[in-house]
């Protein structure tokens, strides 16, 4: 099975060979060029795709897999092998950059998307007003990390600390990964203990504030052209004002007239049109930024601020999602592509590289576990907190590539950050897993949230866990909780109010909420309320609706005769010796029928299914046709069975024929597939009037499937 999932990757490379032919022979050159970038999207969507599973798989970050998968497929690495038509290779080295200019601009349509979407996430009123101690600790932590980073630049490039090689080094080592760290907090149960709260508050502070830097250090690169010569202490001291003032104006706007912004898109359109018109503004602010001489991703992390306090701030973000699933691995793939190994392997570059690493590793252990000890954790807590703030991530490496584009860094410190990225977001989670794993107390006193419990609910399918979890965080939101999606790609929701904190966690079909003992009851109050209100609505929807009267109407004749539901079908899945007295015993016929084949997981699992699915509503249809179904966990790939009943038997079709063709479908309940076309396709071909008596007639499993599969 592991091998099949590759199979596609080759499939696009094989395939992929005449449309590179045809891209080679094309006229046009931005034709050409065009063509050349939907096929390195194209290799790029497969393999980080592939290449993110695969580090999941072994308990590492997607991130990881994906800039290694970057760095492999890029024109320092495999990218410049010839092919046929691109004797370049399919990421050849661009002149004057490492890629295209295409590529690089749909990687900074990324990273805006990135920040704006941790913009969202982002806890203002954490920031503003809740934890005085977080905000300490991610001040001493952005402080340390900025002025060892930029000191060892120094050290190591020769250039002044304000040269801008120096201060992009600091830059780059601020800003903290805190999703590694939560999914750690959250398997362990400590999401809400003293470290824990601590930790997801610095984090904030710590995301704000390098935003801010950034935005400072691009002013002072701006005024100096990119060289970091001319100008006198207090003309940077100047610029810095002056930059630190554009964005806190913005900023500050943006909190006080947030909600009337999120009112203003409300007006503009839709539900379906806030993601767009949000993402809008954000590209708007960016390019502003811009064009001010600072980042882009700091107006787009600003216009995320500003919603995040909105009502509609969950929406967008639930709905943004899906363009962040595709575009941000590109982002971190065409970043890895930008890395030159040679240069990297160079024994002077990679003395830096390790010599940065540790430097940042130090900075966050020293800047954010110091300021711990004396805001009331011991030794043991303030490790804790430190080794927690060690991940480097998204933040870092667009830092990164705005200095490469920029001119400012050259490939060898830009492999550098790369390799500090990559190295600390491997150390930490073993690090900091052993540390919170470690008994004892973190606090020089007992203090709230030292010990949280948590509850778990189990829900009959994935699609019910989601329905309740998305109302039980719109509740929350109502009840004027903020609520902070930790990662964009993680299931754990944080939801806070003063000093309320809930932790939620969605996987499979549970539903998991962790709190301090006192807090629990609130969050159980509120999930049974949603549960009430869901049962209200369905009992509503019951009274207005009447699935037996849409039955009724179905005509299984009137259905496209798809003939998909063949490959699903096997020849030993059929048999015209159905013997039960009852349906249910006909069903049970055709599962044993299926489990001899070999083609199911959980015989039991799946019968269980189909019978609750029945007693819900007989599948029974007409002329003498039933058409039992069900997603289940007892199958791994679609599957059908059909079976014929000489005599009939009661399935309460709806001409009260008795049922005499038995088709059982299957599907995976945890999977894509075409589940109910191939229940419509499957009733329109039985209920081809000639080919049911036929089949009725069949006197071997082998004339009926012939039967069944013929056009």
């Amino acid at each position: 099975m592991k091998t099949i999932r590759f199979v596609p990757a080759a499939l696009f490379f094989l395939a992929a060979a005449p449309f590179a032919w045809a891209a080679e022979t094309a006229e046009p050159e931005l034709g050409t060029r065009m063509t050349l970038l939907v096929l390195q999207l194209a290799a790029i969507v497969f393999a980080v795709r592939a290449g993110g599973s695969l580090a999941q798989k072994i308990k590492l970050p997607s991130v990881v897999g994906e800039l290694i998968v970057g760095i492999a497929l890029g024109p320092y690495a495999l990218g410049t092998l010839s092919l046929p038509g691109l004797p370049e290779g399919l990421f050849p080295l661009a002149e004057g950059f490492a890629v295209s200019p295409e590529l690089y601009a749909l990687s900074t349509v990324a990273s805006i998307i990135l920040l704006f979407s941790s913009g969202l996430e982002t806890d203002i009123n954490m920031l503003l007003r809740y934890s005085f101690a977080g905000s300490i600790i991610g001040l001493g932590g952005v402080l340390f990390s900025f002025g060892l980073g930029a000191g060892l630049g120094v050290l190591l490039t020769g250039q002044s600390f304000f040269s801008a090689p120096s201060l992009f080094l600091g830059i780059m080592s601020t800003a903290t990964s805190v999703g590694i760290t939560a999914r750690i907090l959250s398997d362990r149960k400590k999401m809400d203990s003293p470290e824990g709260v601590s930790i997801l508050a610095a984090a904030v502070f710590d995301d704000v504030l390098g935003i801010v830097l950034l935005a400072v250090v691009m002013g002072i690169v701006s005024a100096m052209g990119g060289s970091g010569k001319g100008l006198s202490r207090l003309s940077v001291l100047g610029i810095a004002l002056k930059a630190f003032g554009i964005w806190l104006g913005f900023t500050a706007l943006g909190l006080v007239f947030g909600k009337k912004l999120s009112e203003f898109l409300k007006k503009l359109g839709n539900e379906a049109h806030y993601p767009a018109l949000a993402f809008g503004l954000a590209l708007l602010l960016a390019g502003f930024f811009e064009t001010q001489g600072l980042a882009m991703i700091i107006g787009a992390y600003i216009v995320g601020i500003s919603l995040s306090r909105s009502d509609i701030a969950f929406l967008i973000q639930d709905k943004i999602k899906p363009l962040y699933d595709f575009f941000v691995p590109i982002f971190f793939a065409t970043m890895g592509m930008l890395v030159n190994l040679k240069l990297l392997l160079d024994p002077r570059v990679l003395g830096f590289g390790l010599a940065y690493t540790a430097t940042a590793v130090l900075a966050k252990i020293l800047g954010c576990g110091i300021p711990s000890l004396f805001l009331g954790f011991n030794t043991k807590g303030a490790l804790r907190i430190g080794i927690g703030m060690v991940p480097r991530g998204e933040v870092a490496l667009i830092v990164a590539g705005i200095g490469l584009s920029g001119g400012i860094l050259d490939p060898s410190i830009f492999g550098v950050a790369v390799l500090m990225i990559l190295i600390t977001t491997l150390l930490a989670p073993p690090l900091f897993n052993q540390a919170i794993g470690h008994p004892g107390k973190g606090t020089k006193k007992p203090v709230k949230g030292s010990n949280t419990e948590s509850f778990s609910v189990e829900f009959p399918s994935s699609e019910i866990l989601e329905l309740v979890s998305s109302s039980f965080l719109r509740e929350m939101q109502r009840e004027g909780f903020f609520v902070q999606l930790m990662s964009i790609r993680d299931d754990i929701s944080h939801i806070r109010k003063g000093e309320v904190s809930i932790s939620l966690v969605a996987k499979g079909t549970t539903l998991c909420l962790e709190s301090a003992p006192e807090d629990i009851p609130l969050a159980k109050a509120a999930l049974h309320e949603i549960l009430v209100e869901l049962d209200s609505d369905f009992e509503k929807l019951k009274e207005s609706q009447d699935p037996e009267k849409l039955r009724g109407s179905l005509h299984v004749e009137e259905g496209r005769k798809d003939p998909g539901f063949r490959r699903a079908l096997s020849p030993s899945c059929v048999t015209v010796g159905l013997k039960g007295e009852t349906k249910e015993k006909v069903i049970a016929e055709l599962v044993e029928l299926l489990d001899k084949s070999g083609k199911l997981k959980n015989k039991e699992l799946l019968l269980k299914d189909l019978m609750e699915r029945e007693a819900r509503m007989s599948t029974g249809m007409e002329h003498g046709i039933a058409l039992p179904h069900a997603r289940s966990f007892g199958v791994d790939i679609a599957i059908i069975a059909i079976g014929i009943h000489k005599e009939g038997v009661d399935f309460g079709t709806i001409d009260d024929s008795l049922g005499r063709i038995i088709a059982l479908i299957a599907s995976p309940a945890d999977d894509t597939a075409p589940h109910m076309q191939a229940l419509a396709s499957l009733g329109a071909v039985l209920g081809d009037e000639a080919r049911r008596a036929k089949l009725l007639a069949a006197e071997s499993a082998s004339e009926a499937y012939a039967l069944l599969v013929a056009k």
